[in-house]
């Protein structure tokens, strides 16, 4: 069957890649809104909560460098459920153990699950739908955004019905087991890939590699940054948990919105920079909003900063996925500027706490993140077609 019969006849393969997405960010984007109640249950610190996003973005940089050494050890199937069954037992584990030390141990096991299945699954969507990967990756990026929107806005709502915060976060179990049903039943048996070190060591000393992970990990960093501390710097405005909830699942709705769509506009168009500045651009919007006049138009900030955020990340796993044809090689550096990207993506949360300890408000900290939009609106001139061939 060729790949473009595939898109039409496996529809529950559709399916699979848009439930493994969606299961992919509300392990973070639940905390969030519920900072005020761990804070009081767990005794952490602000730069404690850091901790909860700082970690799993620290795994998914560390583990995305060997993950296409893992899967041509393992199998991509083989990873792919291994993951999602610690995405299970980590999101089970923030109910029976709702303490400091075990939110931070969930954060970590959820974030080693959520580390692997990205570093498989651009490559797999590349290889399954190589007539159609921007619609399939941008299928992708939007369900992975609209579990962010879920995540923000369910945990708030299941924790006030159950007077438990650690039910809220642990909810998210469920989707979890969903997705892994549904991807032993239809995900094929891929023949191993035959990704080995060569290719990562040859791909690590190009400079187009590190452009992307600089590229990636700022624009991330932004969006890790805005996951750990949009509701927070609400509330301390006088939102409750619930509006502060909703600000957030409206951006992450407008992310997912962006990340379906700016693919399938671009997918004609080999050059993509026009659509990264629009995005980098909306980014700049939101980011300035929320730095000088929060309150003014704090929804349409939201919105600016989910259409800029969420189409650029799926924008940029498509440049990586375009320099090369070949589906192994493609997935590797989607991989390697993931690791990089996510390495880097980690540290804002943290420094953004630090920031707002220093200060007393978080407008420094989307100030830095401003200044981190305006450089990659810079670095993302060096992206043009024809210069893709540098890396061969």
């Amino acid at each position: 069957m060729n790949q473009s019969g595939a898109f039409l006849t496996r529809p529950m393969l559709i399916l699979t890649v848009a439930l493994v997405g969606l299961n992919l960010r509300p392990f973070m984007t639940s905390i969030g809104p519920l900072v005020s109640k761990i804070r009081v249950g767990t005794g952490l610190s602000l730069q404690g909560i850091a901790l909860l996003t700082l970690l799993p973005m620290m795994l998914m940089g560390l583990i995305a460098f060997i993950g296409p050494i893992v899967q041509s050890m393992v199998g991509e199937r083989r990873v792919v459920l291994g993951a999602l069954l610690t995405i299970c037992i980590g999101c089970a584990l923030r109910l029976l153990f709702p303490t400091a030390e075990g939110l931070i141990a969930s954060a970590i096991i959820i974030g080693l699950g959520v580390a692997l299945i990205q570093a498989a699954f651009p490559g797999i969507i590349k290889r399954e739908f190589s007539q159609h990967i921007g619609p399939m990756m941008g299928l992708y990026s939007a369900m992975l955004m609209g579990g962010g929107a879920l995540g923000a806005w369910l945990a708030p709502v299941i924790s006030n019905i159950t007077g438990l915060w650690s039910l809220g976060l642990a909810f998210f179990t469920i989707p979890a087991v969903l997705a892994f049903v549904s991807t032993f039943i239809f995900l094929p048996s891929i023949v191993s890939s035959t990704a080995h070190l060569s290719p990562v060591k040859t791909l690590l000393k190009k400079p187009r590699t590190w452009l992307l992970m600089l590229c990636f990990g700022l624009v991330n960093g932004g969006y890790s940054s805005v996951v750990a501390w949009l509701a927070p710097s609400f509330q301390d405005h006088g939102w409750s948990i619930s509006q502060s909830g909703k600000l957030l699942a409206l951006l992450a709705l407008s992310q997912a919105a962006s990340a379906l769509s700016l693919p399938i506009l671009a997918r004609k168009y080999k050059d993509r920079r026009p659509w990264l500045w629009f995005t980098l651009f909306m980014q700049f919007a939101g980011f300035a909003g929320l730095a000088f006049i929060p309150e003014f138009a704090s929804v349409l900030w939201a919105i600016c900063l989910g259409i800029g955020l969420g189409g650029c990340f799926a924008l940029t796993l498509i440049v990586a996925l375009d320099h090369f044809e070949e589906p192994n090689n493609a997935g590797a550096l989607s991989a390697l500027m993931q690791g990089g990207g996510f390495l880097l993506a980690a540290i804002p949360p943290w420094f953004v706490a630090a920031l707002h300890d220093f200060t007393g408000t978080y407008k420094a900290g989307w100030i830095f993140h401003l200044c981190s939009v305006i450089l990659v609106i810079v670095l993302v001139v060096r992206l043009a077609p024809r210069s893709y061939n540098k890396i061969h």
